[in-house]
């Protein structure tokens, strides 16, 4: 099992960052996180101590059902019939530096806990589509992140067919879509809740 991310999928998140992206200009920005990055079924996400600045991403999640490669946008939609919503943690600090020097990022991406995952639910018991599904985030309590997967720079779709160009995908993989304008930091005894279309499907604590 694999874990394909994408990164500047929504134009809000871009701004927010300081970056300068145009979907006519460029295909979506892909990056792998390894199975051991997986923490799931509400438990607590512990901060490293390599990082002092951990932000929080919230996402869409949909999760691969078929074997496929080179897929058709025409026929992406078959190949995944669950979504979920999940945090793509991020060491902010480790990442930045990293760019700083024109160095890969993975480690501040792909650490052990730094994709979370929710509660998945069937496609299509969702009255809309995967392409104008509503989700978001609460940081104790408040909302910190609320977003349409209508606001994507490239749809689910579009990158399940990207994505299968360069890695087959099999029965499991998860893609994390992207994340919209809110990120931040989280700090221990933070409560992280997170919803799609209404429904809690995340729910944990940083220690």
């Amino acid at each position: 099992m694999k874990i394909i991310c994408v990164g500047s999928n929504y134009e809000s998140h871009n701004k927010e960052m300081n970056r300068l992206v145009s979907p006519k200009e460029q295909s979506p920005v892909l990056f792998l996180k390894p199975d051991s990055a997986l923490l799931k079924d509400g438990k607590a996400f512990y901060i490293p101590d390599f990082t002092n600045d951990v932000h929080y991403e919230l996402e869409l999640v949909v999760k691969i059902n078929r074997l496929g490669k080179n897929i058709a946008e025409r026929f992406a939609h078959r190949y995944y019939a669950d979504v979920s919503v999940g945090i793509d943690f991020t060491a902010r600090d480790l990442q930045n530096d990293l760019k700083k020097k024109g160095l890969p990022w993975e480690i501040s991406k792909a650490f052990d806990g730094a994709a979370v995952l929710g509660e998945f639910v069937g496609r299509d018991s969702l009255s809309n589509s995967v392409d104008s599904l509503h989700f978001s985030l609460l940081k104790n309590g408040e909302c910190v992140q609320n977003a349409n997967t209508s606001e994507m720079l490239f749809s689910v779709d579009q990158i399940v067919a990207y994505a299968s160009r360069f890695f087959t995908l099999k029965i499991g993989d998860i893609i994390y879509t992207g994340t919209p304008a809110g990120v931040g930091t989280v700090n221990v005894g933070d409560h992280l809740e997170g919803f799609l279309e209404g429904e809690k499907l995340l729910d944990f604590y940083v220690r």
